[in-house]
């Protein structure tokens, strides 16, 4: 069952209540390059991210916010570290929601500026705390970083901000220790009915990232807790979105868009299955049909998973069997394999439509 919290919005997409759970990633280009941080926001747009978010360290980073939310689809916030001039100026220049750090941004004079210019507009405000920005006192409380402390933080800091008149609101607390932040999520859950940003913070390389995020998210996921989700990785930002559309559908928080399976490959497979699958995978995600998709190597197993499917490839020797809803098509040769399974996946949209 899925945690219940308060809806708001950022731009047009809805965070919270019944609004699915929205996929962030961020730009790695120098905000004041606009051209770059356009073409790179279109891309991850295309990718099917609905919130993108950009550093402003400088004024010429927030001024370029209103050059860039004219050619961009989605909501754009502003990430700010240390200085709240940014903050406001971000929000001037039409940031649709807000990541700040209390903590860092100076003191509560500075933060009330930044509230009221975001009240002025109710522009959401992003609290975020993270494993590396925990305060002195409460790392000398609880020994260490730890999930309490993670959760005191943030509390804290929205208490803060709430206390300025204010409760548009999202909180994001963050660690690269899996269980640790799976624990702060679920002691945050019970304690606030904001909208929960989470993310696994510095997990890694796309390789090793995935996996920790996949990990640290499903379990979070699972248990109901989240509102919008941000895979953090090294490296091209469309993996990130990548990887949260699948970990989103592998838990059936997201239908949209074809799900590809395909058989791990053993000694009895007789076509380039490892490169078909990932030729499959990469043509399928152009589709946003609510689609399974079956790529299996051999005779043994091939045939059985790929009729559970709504259209499969079973591989035989040089050749496969296109198979849709349980019905052989026919037989074709390897190398037609994808041209094939595509003209199927193009007659499905057209009868679907």
């Amino acid at each position: 069952m899925r945690r219940k919290s308060r809806k708001l919005w950022i731009g047009g997409v809805p965070v919270g209540g019944d609004a699915p759970v929205a996929i962030q990633s961020m730009t790695n280009t120098k905000t004041e390059d606009v051209e770059a941080t356009v073409a790179q926001i279109l891309a991850l747009e295309e990718a099917g991210c609905e919130i993108i978010r950009s550093t402003v360290p400088t004024l010429e980073a927030a001024a370029a916010f209103r050059q860039i939310k004219k050619r961009i689809h989605i909501p754009l916030v502003a990430d700010i570290h240390f200085d709240y001039r940014l903050a406001i100026a971000a929000i001037e220049y039409g940031a649709d929601k807000i990541r700040i750090n209390p903590g860092n941004i100076g003191g509560r004079e500075k933060v009330k500026a930044v509230v009221d210019c975001a009240k002025e507009r109710n522009i959401p405000i992003r609290v975020g705390v993270n494993s590396g920005s925990l305060e002195k006192e409460l790392l000398e409380k609880f020994g260490g970083v730890t999930a309490e402390g993670l959760v005191e933080s943030a509390l804290k800091q929205v208490r803060l901000i709430e206390d300025m008149g204010y409760d548009n609101l999202v909180i994001s607390i963050k660690s690269s220790d899996v269980p640790m932040c799976i624990e702060a999520h679920e002691q945050i859950a019970d304690k606030t009915d904001l909208p929960l940003h989470i993310g696994i913070t510095e997990a890694g390389t796309i390789r090793t990232g995935t996996i920790q995020s996949a990990v640290g998210l499903g379990a979070i996921l699972s248990r109901g807790i989240g509102d919008t989700i941000r895979v953090s990785l090294t490296g091209d930002p469309r993996e990130e979105v990548f990887a949260a559309r699948k970990i989103l559908q592998s838990l059936g928080l997201r239908k949209a868009g074809i799900r590809v399976v395909s058989c791990p490959t053993c000694g009895r497979t007789n076509i380039d299955l490892i490169g078909l699958a990932n030729q499959v995978e990469e043509m399928a995600s152009r589709y946003d049909l609510d689609l399974k998709v079956a790529v299996m190597g051999c005779v043994v197993n091939g045939p059985g998973e790929a009729r559970e499917a709504d259209l499969g490839i079973a591989g035989g020797k040089g050749e496969g069997l296109l198979i849709r809803k349980g019905e052989i098509l026919r037989k074709v040769p390897e190398e037609e394999l994808l041209s094939a399974l595509e003209l199927e996946i193009a007659h499905w949209e057209k009868e679907y439509e």
